[in-house]
């Protein structure tokens, strides 16, 4: 390293210039191929076998995801203005190049299944709107009393009716985005508003506010950066080429990013702000060193400082960058391609700021020259409360033990009452207009999050069996009544109902199903012939040995997806009986598994980044021991991270999820310094002075260090997303939490141990 060293002493400008030349291109490589995610199944791994069957019965039974637009008229829907809206809306839907004609539902588009002389017939509720009190009634007449329709498309005060328009995968855009909801702003009137939802909606708003918020927090984090790294190293150069270092390591991890084409996620936004914060650490060290360097040899030269700094500090500053690159690196057995990208770009970025950390610090320091000597006095007085605060910490250690203990044990505790979270609608504030829109749409229908069971078998005609459909449909009566968060079930059981009642003069008894096959059949063969079969094959397949049940819910967290499951898997076995598989499909599935992966990535990532830092810690320096009494300090941080998130009711998601690679990442950092520090000072051949000049020289760059990671961290906090403003405010505790373990546990363990004076006279 120190030849290298030598090399770019000798050639400085020709390190500079090869920088700015690979920048630059990195940069026009970012320009031309950044792009913003925003399909929420390009998060998911494809060959993941639940993403492999949900995508199958997707095929089968022509799911997607839709977008919902509800018409809203408080004095009812029964009018000529509010049903030519459903009307146009409806047209204006059918016409995009995006949706298929087929796939708009509306009350203009519906099926009413009624009776007749002849037998059955499938109607439009309206062709052309009513403008009589007679047309209205006779037209709520037939919305009340049809099920399929009330209470689906048309609200049950009767003030509220949906268009929703299924979308194919891969043509939602930006552009279709901000197309839909000028359509939906130019349809409002004076009576009448305009409410959208649904999942492509929440995914144009992400991609919407994701690339918005990333620029928002840059500047702040760079302005709160700049100012704390002001006050702690109180120099203008040493500060300006710190914040270079971070900025060249961000624009070259999101220029690698580009050249691999690797999209923007929306986690991905959190890369620049992490960097920022992280990457001035080496800085903060190397300077620290650099100035206690020059206090005491004022007439060093500015090569002689610089060899000093880089003989000492590239070894630690080496391996703190590896053992934060391996926190985020860790997070490539993740199967979710946020997280695992994430955790790849942020590494490389680390490692990036640390080369130039280590080339061009000393660049800056030849050219702009040495910092100023500080006062004596000045230093008399930093050390001796650094003396006397180690000399109190090392007295009252079985304090300091037993608190330790006794937080660790609560926060254990917490941690049992962690719980994964699969909404994305929870990403936004609680007041927002896309999560009001959406309570307001859950509140007069079924709910805009849909699961869809999949019934198997193996027998065709499986499902016109009565025996089969009336255990489908108790259990759909039976998850309808018992979970408030399920608003609605649908599937081929209410179609057969249907045609049972009105073949029998709409009266109400007949609202159930036959017991005669053949007369299901019968029935199923008239719609067929008569109404829409497209509809049909929705909810079962062709050989009626596939079933789709659909499952409306009010909510797409995991607490709501796990309650309808467990439900619904009270019915397994007596399904089992009856020769049928049972499996589940759909978008809200999907985030259910996407978030289980994230569970199995945390903790499969979480052992494997612990286990590589002590091996490295112990490697680095020769002991065993050393690598267990480095780890303690972000064990207790990780304990205590996830222990807070338990009793503050905060969710595991794809963001918190980062919270351990962070907290080892980055508080492994102020152990391998303390440990490089204490084995310095060890040569004394005294435990507590050993002790006390590593905790004055060391502890100061822990402390600046750990101020600005912290407030770096904090900008989070004016995040729009609340989860990121979550990692925030829980990366700037386990930050802190370091910082204190490492200077008060770890140097117990430290002195208590008596390693590097076993075999010493203490004086």
């Amino acid at each position: 390293m120190e030849k290298i060293l030598k090399q770019v002493i000798k050639f400085p400008y020709l390190f500079l210039i090869t920088t700015i030349i690979i920048s630059v291109f990195l940069f026009m490589k970012m320009k031309e191929n950044s792009r913003m995610e925003t399909n929420l199944d390009e998060y998911m791994p494809k060959d993941h076998p639940a993403f492999v069957y949900s995508d199958q019965a997707e095929e089968w039974f022509n799911i997607k995801d839709g977008i919902i637009v509800a018409v809203e008229n408080k004095s009812g829907i029964y009018n000529t203005e509010t049903l030519q809206i459903i009307k146009d809306l409806t047209k204006e839907f059918q016409k995009m190049p995006q949706i298929e004609k087929a796939d708009v539902t509306s009350l203009f588009t519906a099926d009413n299944i009624v009776g007749t002389e002849d037998g059955m017939d499938v109607k439009a509720f309206y062709k052309t709107v009513p403008e009589t009190k007679e047309e209205f009634d006779e037209l709520r007449k037939k919305v009340v009393t049809n099920e399929m329709v009330f209470g689906r498309l048309v609200s049950k005060d009767e003030t509220v009716s949906v268009v929703i328009a299924a979308l194919n995968d891969d043509v939602f855009t930006q552009e279709f985005y901000n197309d839909i909801l000028k359509l939906a702003k130019n349809t409002e009137t004076e009576n009448i508003k305009i409410h959208v939802a649904g999942r492509p909606i929440v995914e144009g708003t992400m991609a919407l506010l994701g690339p918005a918020d990333m620029q928002k927090m840059v500047p702040i984090v760079l302005l709160v950066i700049i100012l704390v790294l002001y006050l702690t190293l109180r120099s203008v150069k040493n500060t300006f080429v710190t914040i270079l270092v971070v900025l060249i390591s961000t624009l070259w991890a999101f220029g690698l990013m580009a050249l691999f084409n690797i999209p923007i996620y929306a986690v991905s936004t959190m890369i620049p702000v992490m960097l920022i914060a992280i990457g001035v650490a080496d800085g903060i060290h190397l300077y620290s060193h650099l100035q206690l360097y020059v206090n005491n040899h004022p007439q060093a030269t500015k090569q002689e400082a610089v060899y000093d700094m880089y003989s000492k500090l590239w070894k630690p500053v080496f391996m703190t960058s590896v053992t934060t690159a391996i926190g985020f690196i860790s997070l490539i057995t993740s199967q979710v391609y946020p997280i695992k990208y994430f955790g790849i770009f942020t590494a490389f970025g680390v490692m990036v700021a640390m080369f130039f950390s280590l080339y061009l610090i000393p660049i800056g320091i030849l050219l702009l020259g040495l910092p100023k000597v500080r006062i004596k006095k000045e230093l008399k007085s930093d050390n001796h409360f650094a003396f006397n605060l180690t000399t109190k910490i090392l007295k009252y250690k079985t304090v300091t033990l037993f608190a330790t203990i006794i937080i660790v044990a609560v926060s254990v505790f917490g941690i049992g009452k962690v719980w994964i979270n699969s909404s994305f609608l929870d990403k936004f504030e609680k007041d927002s207009e896309i999560v009001l829109t959406d309570n307001f749409i859950n509140k007069h229908f079924g709910g805009t999050s849909t699961l869809n069971l999949v019934l198997d078998s193996k027998n065709e005609d499986a499902f016109k069996n009565p025996e089969v459909l009336k255990l489908v449909d108790k259990m759909q009566n039976d998850v309808d009544n018992s979970l408030q968060m399920v608003g609605n079930t649908f599937t081929l059981t209410d179609y057969i109902k249907r045609m049972n009642k009105v073949m029998h003069a709409d009266n109400e008894e007949y609202n159930s199903i036959p017991n005669d096959q053949d007369l299901i059949a019968q029935y199923l063969l008239l719609y067929e012939m008569s109404g829409d079969p497209e509809n049909l094959w929705k909810v079962v397949d062709y050989k009626y040995n596939k079933l789709n049940v659909n499952f409306q819910l009010k909510s797409d967290n995991s607490k709501t997806i796990n309650a309808a499951i467990e439900k619904i898997e009270d019915y397994k076995d007596d399904f089992k009986n009856l020769g049928i598989e049972m499996n589940y499909a759909g978008s809200g599935y999907k985030g259910l598994v996407f978030t289980d992966l994230i569970l199995e990535g945390q903790i499969i990532s979480l052992i494997l980044s612990l286990f590589i830092v002590i091996g490295l810690i112990a490697f680095m320096f020769k002991n065993f021991y050393l690598g267990l009494i480095g780890s303690v300090p972000i064990i207790i941080t990780a304990v205590l991270g996830f222990g807070i998130m338990g009793w503050a009711d905060i969710a595991l998601n794809s963001t918190t999820a980062l919270l351990s690679s962070i907290a080892i990442g980055i508080g492994i950092d102020y152990a391998i310094h303390f440990l490089e520090q204490y084995k310095f000072y060890a040569q004394t051949n005294d435990k507590l002075l050993t002790a006390q000049e590593t905790f004055a020289h060391s502890g100061r760059a822990i402390l600046f260090n750990a101020v600005v990671v912290i407030a770096g961290f904090l900008v989070l906090l004016f995040s729009v997303f609340p989860p990121n403003r979550e990692l925030g405010a829980l990366v700037s505790l386990n930050m802190f939490t370091s910082f204190v373990a490492t200077l008060t546990i770890m140097l117990i363990i430290l002195n208590k141990s008596n390693i590097y004076f076993k075999n010493k006279k203490e004086n």
